[in-house]
């Protein structure tokens, strides 16, 4: 019997939980360059970035953000 958890695919989205907090504090919309300049400041797992790299270009909301990249808005 092993103690280890379970292998998955899943990528954990809890950096980009509070990525998404952090930028978004006191702002409606953010770009897509801006969200991605910031994850990679903040050192996001290649994972989570190329989700953000995969967002069309353009300003997206908190809930906008959150759901296009998996994340939960809180």
């Amino acid at each position: 019997m092993s103690d280890e958890a379970p292998v998955t695919d899943e990528v954990d989205t809890r950096q980009l939980d509070e990525l998404l907090d952090d930028i978004y504090r006191g702002q409606e919309r953010i770009s897509q360059a801006d969200i991605h300049r910031r994850a990679i400041a903040a050192q996001l797992p290649a994972a989570l970035l190329a989700r953000i790299e995969a967002l069309p270009q353009g300003e997206y909301s908190v809930d906008e953000a959150a759901d296009a990249l998996g994340g939960s808005a809180t």
